[in-house]
């Protein structure tokens, strides 16, 4: 047979794979579009209910939020109270931290702190929540705490502006629906087409400082940002630097914890010596330490990990395609963890893992984190308990005792915000391994480093009384409350409460949206 015959053949399907690599390799795969819609909804629509009549799938599947009380091992949407390792659900969970009311002292989040339920219960859970005082006319805390929990927000932006943000909180109490206005369709939702949209206008203002335009963003990324309104870092901005109060995400530097503090260096107007021009969210009360509060930084966590840096957006995992009706695919609007959706936001993706290896994964991070997030925790509680024996230390003290004071506050406030960062965020390490891990190693470090240089401010004199168990040293409390400051008894009762100052008695003004004893 006749050679080239015989190569003939071989050579016609070298030709076509090589043009099908080529003509592959040079095909871009199209953006997916989300349906268009025209609506007969109003462009200022704000009304989660409104919203039902056109599209009742995705309405009831944003209903289940009001329903879900499934906990994953680390998490879950029953609200206890997050210090509380020792009671059972609903008032504790055993996945706790125990020093939260201790390492917060002197600031509202000490009051109370609850695991969040679902974002049906936004405006219900604020106006109960004890950070907010509703036992004044006064809440303490400005309109700004509206910004993430209603959806009147637009309208109120386009109202009052940035005047908004330093008004009283108790004004709005009794503006919005308490169901029908929490965080819900509006927010993330243009109501006549059902464009994906950014409500936020913090968000909008953070993200172009960065150099990107929301309105420019692919649909993908968007199905990150819309979560990324609400679920990140923030402060509230001093009045020497913009409008008061108003919403600030610390972006300018960069999304890790170690950014955002080089940060807050220059955005606050103390002259204290050592932190001056730092801001302060506010002094811990026990070491006198200038502090920084960590909000939720879901969206900094997961920008750089391992599914951000891949593409995959947070309504893949969070809002995972869905059959309903026997037969239609909806994008879920349950947002709940994905290990109680493993099969429709995770194997998606992982074809080849079975469900139960896929949990596993995940739990073999969490473990890992949350062993490491306690042991930083403990480490800070142990850092103030250093600085406050130094401070009323009255022996013979280091020439450079008030230098080296100075320095171990800094650390102190460094190695919480590094430690908050993680404890805030609501993956337990999950969204970020790398990232959680290395942060919570750094707040070890910076706590510890505290313990040092408070020790050595004494001569060491009170390196005694800081070793051994720090739940014998400082035992961690678990009863803390407006209404508890109000009484000498309780601030008795643990030396670290001696520090707080006592509460006028006083009663309760509100009660949920009216004032108490009117009708």
């Amino acid at each position: 047979m006749n050679k080239r015959r015989m190569l003939w053949p071989w050579v016609l399907v070298l030709l076509f794979f090589t043009a099908a690599l080529y003509f592959g390799g040079c095909t871009e795969i199209p953006e997916p579009k989300t349906p268009s819609y025209e609506t007969d909804l109003a462009a200022d629509e704000n009304r989660n209910e409104a919203f039902s009549r056109q599209f009742p799938l995705h309405y009831q599947s944003y209903l289940n939020n009001a329903d879900d009380t499934r906990m994953t091992t680390y998490a879950g949407s029953v609200p206890h109270d997050k210090h509380d390792t020792i009671n059972p659900l609903p008032k504790g969970y055993r996945f706790g931290q125990p020093y939260l009311k201790n390492l917060w002292m002197g600031y509202p989040f000490s009051y109370e702190y609850k695991r969040a339920r679902g974002h049906v219960y936004a405006i219900e859970d604020i106006l109960e929540i004890d950070r907010i005082n509703n036992y004044s006319e006064q809440a303490g805390l400005p309109a700004t705490c509206w910004n993430c929990k209603a959806n009147t927000m637009p309208q109120w932006q386009k109202q009052y502006g940035d005047d908004f943000w330093s008004m009283e909180f108790h004004d709005f109490r009794t503006e919005v629906d308490v169901e029908d206005h929490a965080v819900g369709c509006n927010l993330c939702h243009d109501p006549q087409t059902m464009d994906l949209r950014i409500t936020s206008v913090p968000f909008a203002e953070a993200m172009a400082r960065q150099g990107i335009d929301w309105e420019d963003a692919t649909r993908n990324e968007m199905r990150a940002y819309v979560c990324g309104q609400c679920h990140v870092e923030y402060y509230f901005q001093e009045a020497a630097f913009g409008p008061k109060d108003k919403v600030t995400f610390p972006w300018d530097e960069g999304f890790t914890p170690g950014d955002m503090y080089e940060y807050y260096k220059d955005k606050g107007t103390t002259t204290r010596e050592g932190f001056e021009g730092n801001f302060i969210d506010w002094t811990h009360a026990v070491s006198d330490t200038p502090m920084l509060k960590a909000q939720h930084p879901e969206f900094e966590t997961w920008i750089d990990g391992p599914h951000g840096a891949a593409g995959v957006s947070c309504a893949d995992c969070h809002m995972p395609y869905i059959r309903v009706d026997g037969k239609r695919k909806i994008s879920s609007h349950h947002w709940t963890s994905p290990l109680k959706t493993i099969e429709q936001s995770c194997r998606q993706c992982h074809t080849d893992k079975q469900p139960e290896y896929l949990e596993e994964r995940v739990l073999y991070t969490q473990k890992r984190t949350w062993e490491q997030l306690l042991k930083a925790q403990e480490d800070s509680v142990r850092a103030h308990e250093a600085i406050r024996l130094a401070s009323g230390f009255t022996g013979e003290r280091h020439p450079d005792y008030d230098a080296l004071m100075i320095r171990a506050r800094e650390r102190a406030r460094k190695g919480q915000w590094f430690w908050d960062f993680v404890s805030a965020e609501n993956s337990a390490g999950f969204h970020n391994p790398v990232k959680a891990l290395e942060t919570l190693a750094r707040s070890q470090s910076y706590s510890s480093e505290a313990v040092r240089l408070a020790t050595a401010a004494t001569n060491h004199a009170i390196g005694k009384h800081l070793e051994g168990d720090i739940y014998e040293l400082v035992p961690p409390i678990m009863e803390h409350s407006r209404k508890l400051q109000q009484s000498q008894e309780h601030l008795n009762s643990h030396t670290w409460l001696g520090y707080l100052p006592l509460l006028p008695e006083a009663e309760r003004v509100w009660d949920g949206q009216k004032k108490i004893g009117e009708r």
